[in-house]
Parts: C-alpha cells; sequence; structure tokens
C-alpha cells in the first residue's frame, strides 16, 4: 500500500514530465502492462475528475495502466454514485489519497453560472442535476458581489466547487470518515490549467504539506 505523500509525490512528478512533454518510459509500456493487470489492479490514488476531454488524468499525471482509479463527471461533482465508487477503490484497492481534480475555463462552472443569471425553463432534469450541485458554490460568490468580473467568478467558482467537492467527500461518507481517521486516506484538490498544463494542489492539508516537504 503506497502512502498518501508518497502517491501525492508521484503525481507531482508525473506532472512536471507531462508539462515538459516528457514521458516515463515504464508508463508508456502499456501492452506488457496489461497481461499484468488483467486479473488485479493497484491503483496508488484516485482521481475524482471533469469529464472535459482536454484534462485526462493519465495523460496529465503521465501515468499508466493500473495506475490511477480514475471517475470523471462533468464539474467534478460528489453525487451518490460517485461517492460509492471513491469508497470502492479505497476499500478495494488500498488507495490511500484521493484527488478532486477541476480546471480552469470549466464548462459546468460556466454553464451554472449562466442558468444563475438567466434561469433556463427547457433545461434537461439531467442537466440540472449537476448544475443544482455546483450552484452553492457559485451563488455564494454572486450574493458577495462577485459577478462584475466574469473571468475572476469563474476562476472562483471553479475553486470553490473543487473545495466543496473534497469537503463531501471527506465529511459525506462513514466510510471515508473511518480511512481518514484511522487508515492515513487524505483527500485533497486541484486545478489544472489548461493553459499551462500545470496541476495546481490545494495544500490546505498541513499533515500530507509537511510529508512532501520532508
Amino acid at each position: 500500500m503506497i502512502p498518501a505523500h508518497e502517491a501525492l509525490a508521484r503525481l507531482k512528478a508525473g506532472n512536471e514530465r507531462f508539462k515538459s512533454n516528457v514521458r516515463d518510459l515504464d508508463a508508456m509500456a502499456s501492452n506488457a502492462r496489461r497481461g499484468k493487470a488483467v486479473h488485479a489492479q493497484e491503483p496508488f490514488a484516485i482521481i475524482l475528475g471533469c469529464s472535459d476531454s482536454r484534462v485526462p488524468a493519465e495523460i496529465v499525471f503521465d501515468q499508466g495502466l493500473g495506475d490511477l482509479f480514475v471517475i470523471r463527471v462533468a464539474g467534478n461533482i460528489v453525487a451518490p454514485s460517485l461517492l460509492g465508487s471513491v469508497e470502492f477503490s479505497a476499500v478495494q484497492h488500498g488507495a490511500r489519497l484521493v484527488i478532486v481534480l477541476g480546471h480552469t475555463h470549466c464548462g459546468a462552472i460556466q454553464a451554472t453560472v449562466s442558468e444563475l443569471r438567466q434561469p433556463s425553463d427547457n433545461r434537461s432534469p439531467n442537466l440540472q442535476s449537476i448544475v443544482n450541485r455546483i450552484q452553492p458554490s457559485v451563488q455564494t460568490l454572486l450574493e458577495a458581489g462577485l459577478d462584475e468580473d466574469d473571468d475572476k467568478l469563474i476562476t472562483l467558482a471553479t475553486r470553490a466547487n473543487i473545495r466543496a467537492s473534497v469537503s463531501h467527500l471527506r465529511h459525506g461518507s462513514q466510510i471515508l470518515e473511518g480511512l481518514i481517521a484511522n487508515e492515513g486516506l487524505k483527500i485533497i484538490g486541484a486545478e489544472y490549467s489548461l493553459e499551462t498544463g500545470e496541476v495546481d494542489f490545494f495544500h490546505d492539508d498541513s499533515e500530507i504539506s509537511a510529508a512532501i516537504e520532508h
């Protein structure tokens, strides 16, 4: 079992390779890994990311087959089935790091802002369910008067939504709460920049930050 601080270090190193346009040869050896992964998997981290086609977690973190347990949904929201997926991998695979990965220029955030400003009468109820989960993060910013600068609003809303999903994972599951308290599970947020390719990890977890620094 790979501890959370080591898993985070692997992700940071992989993202550095991605930014530098350098690939890990072991990660690229998909055919060799495929046979080994037929009967079992041992992902070292769980990624709850956005479905955006520009943010494929395995590529962004330069990882190969079997390295990451990736869950993708528009707006990197937390719904019951997604929470269950995180629980599954944390319990079954022993992954001790969960990353909520949002990104700049997120369409789900932009759609939520548009909906709050001008509600739609014929929006798909399925799409509306995504907007409803993002809405509290955006609504708070609008009520604070931060709606004059659209770019700033989207940036702040994106980060607020990531943090909201992190909080939901940390406090919305007795299973995950137990793993956090007793088994070293860490759940942190991160934002991928479409412009630079860099992943900015939100180091609001003092324990894991200290582990990385030392």
